[in-house]
């Protein structure tokens, strides 16, 4: 079908969209463009997001994504393009909260709650503010927070902190929350069709608490209102969406119907191109000594676990959620504090009750967080701050900092790691999430480490950098490294690793080897351990 002709049910859009005069667009883009300097983040993009759906916005990391959404929040003013809201021809910038009152809301992957606050405080703080009221009757607050929740099939009490709540659950609050305003914004503008940007809702969910927030989805997407759904999780962009749009080098290069569409057909839009297949890892035990010995390790849900990782190999460490080993590679760096056990780095000895990262640095050890944001990283300083962190004492000459030699080295770092754009100067918090895990293993493995530890490598970044990752984590392997990788994503563990432990309940539960070490078996044992 040509895009825009007219049919006999109506007309199709840009995407291929069949569009009747029951079923217009909530959003309809046209030709929109910005730029940051010489370089191009969008290129004439257009979109429809339809009222009933759930539309899939994919790319690879700083594929225009962002930028799209940030034009749409009122963040960006774009250089070209229209956009219309039900039709309506909408003045473009956007100003500071005009989305809300064109009946959108967004939820970010950082989700935007105030931890220290209630839950009634975090979904009500912006509407309850703009009252002016002198008196709240926090007692009508809470019953009609309890009667918003039952709608969406929830059970959170108004009266629990947000820094009580699990993952999921916070996740959830944060949709809620906008769908709400959504709602209350939609009314005012006489219309039931809102719309709802999610932007890796799933980043940091355990795996079996995705199937929750997708109900909750489907949901919004009933009520007739449209949801724009960003994630790199293909798997999740199979099962919720209904059409997706494709980005790529800030052009739109494709709009597709989700169950007309394969996943390898998604990944050649996202990347342009058939990834390289990773070479097969060997599954042979392994013959060298162990290069870490863990004994008797205590502390969170962990019970006495001992294991051991030998010179070139991967281990992983999964399970179900609140199984424990997740808690595994912050107790052997010192980033959290263990209550017993040992740990033996290449003959060294650490007592890990009195571990501190300095001195599991000093050790030879490094940690990649699964939020690399908050745990791995300086968002403020550059790029060259960042890298050379760990290796700072390096660039001191007569007691000043050498910036030519940091900037240089950090030039070649991100040269020989992808980064991209490979500009020392800018700001870490500027790189896409794919870009600034890149940065995070080069910062850790120019130490050539001894034990490098892995929280969730891979999460929210896109299918070629993931791969990137998995080739960049297996040489350093290769050269001696020993690995451990604690992860939810089966996939990714069954990519990665040589030998996965599977725990259940603080304790270590079995353990997979060689051919076993496939997706599918992960997946069995770690639920027949949950039962057990």
């Amino acid at each position: 079908m040509t895009p825009g002709k007219e049919t006999p049910g109506g007309r199709s859009g840009p995407d291929g969209a069949t569009i009747s005069p029951e079923r217009a667009p909530i959003l309809t883009v046209r030709g929109l463009s910005k730029s940051f300097g010489g370089t191009r983040a969008l290129v004439d993009v257009s979109l429809d997001v339809l009222p009933g759906e759930v539309h899939g916005l994919l790319g690879e990391n700083g594929s225009g994504k962002s930028t799209l959404i940030k034009i749409l929040a009122g963040y960006h003013a774009p250089d070209a393009g229209e956009i219309r809201i039900r039709s309506t021809p909408v003045k473009l910038p956007l100003a500071p909260g005009q989305f809300r009152r064109l009946g959108m809301d967004f939820v970010h992957q950082d989700l935007g709650l105030i931890p220290s606050l209630t839950v009634l405080e975090n979904l009500r703080v912006g509407d309850l503010a703009g009252r002016g009221r002198l008196y709240i009757s926090w007692k009508r607050e809470r019953l009609m927070a309890r009667r918003t929740f039952q709608r969406y099939g929830l059970d959170l009490d108004p009266r629990a902190r947000v820094a009580e709540l699990s993952a999921v659950e916070r996740a959830l609050l944060a949709i809620v929350r906008a769908v709400e305003g959504m709602r209350r914004s939609s009314a005012q503008a006489h219309t039931e069709q809102g719309l709802l940007f999610l932007d890796e809702p799933t980043a940091f969910l355990p795996r079996d608490q995705v199937d929750r927030l997708f109900a909750l989805v489907r949901q919004i997407a009933r009520s007739n209102a449209g949801v724009v759904f960003v994630s790199h999780d293909l798997d999740e962009v199979m099962a919720i969406t209904d059409r997706v749009t494709v980005l790529r080098n800030g052009r739109r290069v494709g709009s597709v119907r989700t169950a007309q569409t394969s996943h390898g057909e998604l990944v050649h839009l996202i990347v342009g191109r058939e990834l390289q297949g990773v070479e097969e890892l060997p599954r042979e035990p392994r013959r060298e000594r162990p290069l870490v010995c863990v004994r008797e390790l205590c502390g969170g849900q962990l019970q006495r676990t001992s294991f051991e990782v030998h010179e070139h190999e991967v281990l992983g460490l999964t399970g179900l959620v609140g199984a424990g080993y997740e808690e595994i590679p912050y107790l052997l760096f010192g980033a959290r504090t263990a209550t017993a056990g040992e740990l033996e780095v290449d003959g060294r000895s650490l007592r890990l009750d009195s571990l501190t990262p300095s001195r599991a640095i000093a050790a030879g050890i490094g940690l990649i967080p699964a939020d690399r944001q908050r745990d791995g990283s300086v968002g403020s300083l550059s790029t060259t701050d960042n890298l050379t962190l760990p290796v700072l004492r390096n660039y001191f000459r007569r007691l000043a900092l050498s910036w030519s030699l940091m900037r240089r080295d950090a030039h070649r770092l991100m040269s020989a790691f992808d980064v991209r754009p490979p500009d020392p100067a800018l700001p870490y918090a500027a790189l896409s999430g794919g870009n600034q895990q890149k940065v995070v293993l080069a910062k850790w493995l120019q130490t050539r480490p001894r034990l490098l530890l892995l929280h969730e490598p891979t999460q929210g970044v896109d299918v070629g950098a993931r791969q990137r990752i998995t080739r960049l984590v297996r040489e350093a392997a290769a050269a001696g490294t020993a690995v451990v990788c604690a992860s939810a994503d089966h996939e990714q563990v069954a990519a990665l690793c040589d030998r996965v432990l599977i725990f259940t309940r603080g304790r270590l539960a079995g353990e997979l080897a060689g051919d076993e070490v496939t997706k599918e078996r992960i997946t069995a044992r770690c639920l027949m351990a949950g039962q057990g």
